[in-house]
Order: structure tokens, then C-alpha cells, then sequence
């Protein structure tokens, strides 16, 4: 492993060892502190244009398997992590972490002190980086500071074919609009008997009505709502509303259903990306513990459920449509909030 340095937009610069694919990247830093889920986490859509920081020391001792990945390729453009295991130990393992990274052109850098940059980015916010092989000069620095993530939603949708599919058209008909879906989405709706079918982020109300859908999923993503791209999708998401067909929003889909129903959104000092979030239900005072992987929030009075750390909003009950911040899908603890498809089976069905 050969020299590299981390360079941040405020100027702070870390040199460690480059691992995975070798090539010089800019991106938008934040860091997740999950134990486990290294390959979901690399795999996402909504880590599109980021460069993941992972505070846990020693990340891929499972190895790999393709089989738990959430999409067709790694999203991420670069990871940081303490030490990536050379030697996993799985029956599961299909190779290492550092394969994976070659194979899908992600670069990474090792062994240097990553919760001290992980204090960084909790304390000043997410910003812009780059992961590089000489000393960084000025025009480093600029140029992280310069860094924002544009076009996001059109970058993922669609990338990725669903993996298994009910062809059962008698069932509860799902359309699925894809802002940069996971793989456990799709699976979670066609294991409750839905028929699937995904649209592009940029398909018209008038296209997905036509599919005479019983259910509207606005599937997780990256990027930011109030992106110029996302403006003509929350227009065609206002005819949806209209139609009176139930709509559940997950993640980004709930940012866009928000501001389709009159609401802002704002950006979140460092975001909340790790798998043991607690949220509470507002109606019953239970709380679940959530994975999550969110930069931004809503702005709300009506919220059904808040996070307790910081009370930011993590789901609005529309009546007949719903959404949440977090990710049912994940199992975050380990499969609490699976219900909320069921929810969503049920409003169908009424």
C-alpha cells in the first residue's frame, strides 16, 4: 500500500495508506457508525457522491458475499477505514473488502486515526474531500470546499433490475418510483404478495396511474429534496396525492412527500447514518431501534414519530399515505419496524 492523504475543506489533512482502486476522488465526507453492514452500506444508492468514514476499527472480517448486496454496484466514491481485514473468516465469504473495491473503482484509505476525523465531521458538519497520493497544496483544499453532489436522483434510478419478481397480477399492485431503491425494498413489498412494478424517477403521475396501482412506494435515495432535479418530481408527486391512492415514503421519499405536501426540508448538521437510532411512536410512546442513512430532515409539527436524540422528525401520517426518515428494510433491531410494510399492505387494502 502506497501513501495517501485525506484532505478536508477545512483544511485539516490526514495521511494514511491507500487500499481498493487507485484513483484520486472528491466527494462529500460523513461517517456511519455501524458494526456490521459494510458491503449494504457500500452498495446503497443514497451513499451516492460520498466518501464513507467507518468508525468501527475493523471492517470486512465476514468478507464478501453479492448476495447481501442492496444494488448492482458500489455507490460510495471512497471509504475510509481503520483497518480493512485482509483475511476474512465466513463460510458465506466470496472474497475481501479490498476486492470489492477494486472491482467496483472505489478508492480507500487506511491507517490513520478515523475517530478523531470522525469527531471532525460531528462537530463542523459533513463537507467536501479528497482522497489523494501527493501533498495536498491549497488548490486541494479549494477544490473539497468547491465539492457538491449534483444530479443525484438521475445518477441512480433504474440502475438496478429487481432480483426476484411476483408475476402474480391479481395481487395488491405496488408502483415502485425509484429516486435510487435498495434490493430489500423490493423484496420486503413482493414477500407480502405486490406485484412490482418500478418507475423512474422522472416518469409522469399520469404514467403510473395508468398502471392503476393499488399502493405508491417513493422508494429512499440520495442527494438533496430541494435539488433542482427533484422540483418537477415533487409536481408529479402532488398528482399522486391527489388520486387518493396510499403512498408510503421511505427515506428520501419521505423529504419529497413532505415538500409535495406544503412542507420544507433542512440539512442536518452530520447527518444520521448508522444502524441503532432509537425513534419513538408517538400514538403508542413505543420506541424501535432504526438504521439510518440521512443528511437532511423535515420541518414538521405533525410528526408520528421523532428521534430521541435530537427530536428531529422520522415519519408523518398523511391518513391514507405515510412515510418515515428511516429504513424499515434494514433490520435495524433487528426487524422492529418491518410492520410498517404490513401498515402499508393493510391501507391498501382499505
Amino acid at each position: 500500500m502506497k501513501d495517501a492523504f485525506l484532505v478536508l475543506a477545512n483544511g485539516r489533512v490526514f495521511k494514511g495508506k491507500s487500499f481498493g482502486h487507485d484513483g484520486e476522488v472528491l466527494g462529500e465526507i460523513v461517517f456511519t457508525t455501524a458494526m456490521t453492514g459494510a458491503v449494504e452500506t457500500l452498495t446503497d444508492p443514497s451513499y451516492f457522491g460520498q466518501i464513507v468514514t467507518m468508525t468501527f476499527p475493523l471492517v470486512g472480517g465476514a468478507g464478501v458475499n453479492e448476495e447481501d448486496f442492496e444494488s448492482g454496484k458500489s455507490w460510495a466514491k471512497g471509504v475510509v477505514i481503520k483497518h480493512p481485514c485482509k483475511n476474512p473468516s465466513n463460510f458465506r465469504s466470496q472474497g475481501d473488502i479490498e476486492a470489492m473495491l477494486k472491482k467496483h473503482k472505489v478508492t480507500g484509505i487506511c491507517d490513520f486515526d478515523v475517530r478523531a476525523l470522525s469527531k471532525i465531521i460531528r462537530d463542523e458538519g459533513v463537507m467536501g474531500a479528497k482522497i489523494m497520493f501527493s501533498e495536498p497544496t491549497k488548490v486541494d483544499v479549494e477544490d473539497a470546499r468547491q465539492f457538491v453532489i449534483k444530479g443525484a436522483t438521475e445518477a441512480v434510478s433504474m440502475q438496478d433490475a429487481l432480483r426476484v419478481e411476483c408475476q402474480n397480477k391479481n395481487l395488491k399492485k405496488v408502483a415502485l418510483i425509484d429516486f435510487g431503491t435498495k434490493r430489500a425494498v423490493e423484496k420486503a413489498l413482493i414477500e407480502r404478495g405486490c406485484f412490482v412494478k418500478k418507475f423512474p424517477f422522472n416518469a409522469t403521475a399520469e404514467e403510473i396511474l395508468e398502471f392503476a396501482p393499488d399502493g405508491i412506494l417513493l422508494s429512499p435515495g440520495p442527494g438533496e429534496p430541494n435539488d433542482k432535479t427533484n422540483e418537477s418530481v415533487v409536481k408529479m408527486i402532488k398528482k399522486l396525492v391527489k388520486s387518493n391512492v396510499p403512498i408510503f415514503g421511505i427515506c428520501m421519499g419521505h423529504l419529497l412527500l413532505a415538500l409535495a405536501n406544503g412542507l420544507k426540508t433542512r440539512k442536518l448538521k452530520s447527518g444520521h447514518r448508522s444502524t441503532n437510532q432509537p425513534i419513538k411512536e408517538l400514538s403508542t410512546g413505543k420506541v424501535f431501534i432504526t438504521s439510518q442513512n440521512h443528511g437532511y430532515e423535515v420541518i414538521a409539527s405533525n410528526c408520528s414519530m421523532v428521534n430521541v436524540n435530537d427530536n428531529s422528525c422520522e415519519g408523518i401520517d398523511y391518513g391514507k399515505s405515510f412515510s418515515v426518515q428511516f429504513h424499515p428494510e434494514a433490520h435495524g433491531g433487528p426487524k422492529d419496524t418491518m410492520f410498517l410494510f404490513d401498515r402499508f399492505v393493510e391501507r391498501m387494502g382499505k
